[in-house]
């Protein structure tokens, strides 16, 4: 059986120091930034992903230890593999790794982790079931839940359902924090590539007050008629 230990040993031999020292910088790890006290070995996303596909069959205890690490990368891997895991699991184990996560959400504190896989392991396992832990997630104090609450429904976007995705971004309009922002600008944006009717009514109703960073993100694929359009009217707060 593999371990987490053999895991962590493995990436531990492909850090880079001067690779980790951009990437501490680069998500912002020094006191008082979001990422505050991180650490990383400096291991690109691609080689960290064929480490993960040689250890795809760690249990759950051994991915809740890799999850427990103060190493960036070693809690990145155990959430590329839980994503593995959960796009193929029955659905008894697709539950539990649903439930590891939700619980272990205080080691999911940076935004790669949460966004390469709360689509697959939380959207995936609430299509077919109440919606409501994300909206509980979307008025977390803790803004990484947040973000899970946001980011989770692109899996129902992809699947035509945008209707959470709407409500959960007029939850977090006056979120105050930056990464907040540019997730619900993101998937407002995703939502406007299957239903770009529904943004326009989303924005009519709040491009007036939402977060500018979010409006921008929201706007990325509509005429330059159309941004100058909303963007002034958040100007001038209309709403």
């Amino acid at each position: 059986m593999v371990t987490a230990a053999e895991l962590m040993q493995e990436l531990d031999v492909l850090a880079d120091p001067q690779s980790a020292d951009h990437a501490q910088r680069f998500f912002k790890t020094a006191p008082g930034q979001y990422g505050e006290g991180d650490i990383f070995l400096g291991i690109s996303v691609p080689v960290t992903r064929k480490v993960a596909t040689k250890f795809r069959q760690l249990s759950l205890d051994q991915l809740e230890i890799l999850l427990e690490s103060p190493i960036h990368e070693h809690r990145l891997t155990a959430v590329i593999i839980m994503t593995e895991q959960a796009k193929r699991a029955a659905p008894e184990q697709q539950k539990a790794l649903y439930d590891l996560y939700l619980r272990r959400t205080d080691r999911l504190n940076n935004w790669d982790i949460i966004d390469v896989s709360c689509r697959q392991v939380v959207g995936e396992y609430l299509m077919d079931k109440p919606r409501q832990p994300l909206y509980q997630l979307a008025t977390s104090k803790n803004f990484w839940e947040r973000r899970i609450a946001i980011v989770s429904t692109w899996q129902f976007i992809r699947a035509g359902q945008l209707q959470d995705t709407f409500a959960i971004a007029a939850l977090l309009l006056t979120d105050t924090h930056d990464l907040i922002h540019k997730a619900t600008g993101w998937m407002l944006r995703e939502a406007g590539k299957r239903d770009q009717a529904q943004l326009k009514d989303f924005l009519d109703h709040h491009a007036g007050t939402m977060p500018r960073t979010a409006l921008r993100y929201a706007l990325e694929r509509f005429s330059s008629a159309d941004k100058a359009y909303y963007m002034n009217r958040q100007n001038f707060g209309v709403q």
